[in-house]
């Protein structure tokens, strides 16, 4: 029973990342929206994501956690910076964003929630599924 619930953490998180990666994927080449620096740094940590996610389900390796987890975390350092610029918190001077797109520009606005939301919110629900299966892994490996 425990290593089912570790192999659904692991694939929500796998689940997760696909999602992320196809959306901005589509966002780019389908949209035509071009990515900003911020982005790219992003899609960065979030693509491999999807291949160590998969790599660890079959068979079961929680030993992906120590793996993933630094990419989740600069994705999430990243995501929300560009979410600080986003909402005008941190002033455009402040990024990387010297030469081509902007990245404050804004192609998706339903109120509060922006692409780069959208991406913040894939990294925290990655790094709390992570967390809760490496609390699930210590567990285990207790009993």
């Amino acid at each position: 029973m425990q290593n089912q619930k570790s192999w659904y953490l692991l694939f929500s998180c796998w689940l997760v990342a696909l999602i992320s990666m196809a959306g901005s994927l589509f966002f780019s080449d389908v949209m035509e929206f071009p990515p900003c620096s911020m982005c790219w740094y992003q899609r960065i940590a979030m693509y491999p994501l999807v291949f160590i996610f998969l790599g660890g389900l079959f068979p079961l390796d929680t030993s992906v956690i120590k793996f993933s987890f630094p990419l989740v975390i600069v994705g999430w350092l990243f995501a929300t910076w560009h979410n600080l610029l986003h909402y005008e918190i941190v002033p455009e001077t402040a990024t990387p964003c010297r030469e081509g797109v902007s990245c404050s520009t804004v192609y998706l606005d339903y109120g509060f929630i922006t692409i780069p939301f959208l991406s913040w919110v894939a990294f925290s629900m990655i790094a709390v599924m992570l967390f809760l299966l490496y609390k699930e892994n210590k567990k285990n490996k207790e009993v």
